[in-house]
Parts: C-alpha cells; structure tokens; sequence
C-alpha cells in the first residue's frame, strides 16, 4: 500500500524555490525561484544574489541610505536567476514558484519569457506601487496568479 502523507506538485516545486532560496547571502531577504515544464519538470531554478563576478564582500546589502550604498542597484531577483538558467530553449505554458509575489521589473522578465503561472508564497509587498503595476501587467498578459497555501510543515537536517 503506498503511503498518504507525500507532498503535492505544489508543495514539491515551492519547497524546490524555498531550499534555492537558502543560498541567498542577503541578510534580510531570501527568496527562490523555481520554473516548471507542462511535464512537471524542473527547468530553471534561482535565487536572489548580485551578479557572478561580483563580490559578495565588496556590494552593499544594506536597504536604506543613497541608490548606490544599497543592494537594489546590484542584486539579481530569483526570477531573473531562474529565467536565466533555465535549461529548455522556451519557457513558453511554464509556471514559475516563487517564495515572493514578483516586482514589476520580474514581472516584465516572466511575460516576455512566455511563463503562464505564477505561484506565490508571500505578497507582503501588496501594497507598494511595485506590487501594484506588476499585478496590473502579469493581469493585462493573461498569466494566472495564484497564492501557494499549504499547511504541511517540513524539516530538513544534514
């Protein structure tokens, strides 16, 4: 008899996006990207982090002070990371897990990628002008939104 208390797709994909979230060296926030095929298999996975190449020690992590003394003129969004690494040539019909709702320049990055879903864990940010336009283009471009709700708990150790 096999066994009942296995994960669903979604919490597979989403734990898959939360664990990528893990190699984040940031701070304050962690989040994972992980885009899936009509076949429900893995075909690009991110996290946020600034480009290769650039030190983790020599950029600012920190959130306020000037543009250029703070981590959003250099970090790459997971969404970018997992578009960029995917390994399928089109990414057209996929679904993107993401731990965060997307910003309005990650949404751009999924609609001209040909993503068709987003799943989301966290939409903390409902209420910033970010989250506002993105909801507004992902909307206008047809790609389903849907909010990750699960309450299984799981706990890794190595």
């Amino acid at each position: 008899m096999k066994r009942n208390d296995y994960i669903s797709w979604d919490e597979y994909f989403m734990g898959v996006a939360l664990l990528s979230a893990q190699r984040s060296k940031d701070p304050n926030t962690q989040v994972g990207a992980c885009i899936v095929d009509s076949k429900k298999r893995i075909v690009g996975v991110g996290y946020n982090g600034f480009p290769k190449g650039c030190s983790d020690e020599d950029l600012p992590w920190d959130r306020s002070g000037s543009f250029l003394d703070t981590k959003y003129a250099y970090v790459c969004h997971a969404e970018l990371n997992a578009i960029l690494n995917k390994i399928n040539e089109d990414l057209d019909g996929c679904i993107i897990y993401v731990a965060l709702f997307p910003c309005n320049e990650c949404a751009k990055l999924i609609i001209q990628s040909g993503i068709k879903e987003v799943v989301y864990l966290s939409d903390k940010y409902k209420d910033t002008d970010s989250h506002k336009a993105s909801q507004k283009m992902l909307e206008m471009s047809g790609i389903k939104l849907r909010k990750f709700i699960s309450d299984k708990k799981i706990e890794m150790r190595f």
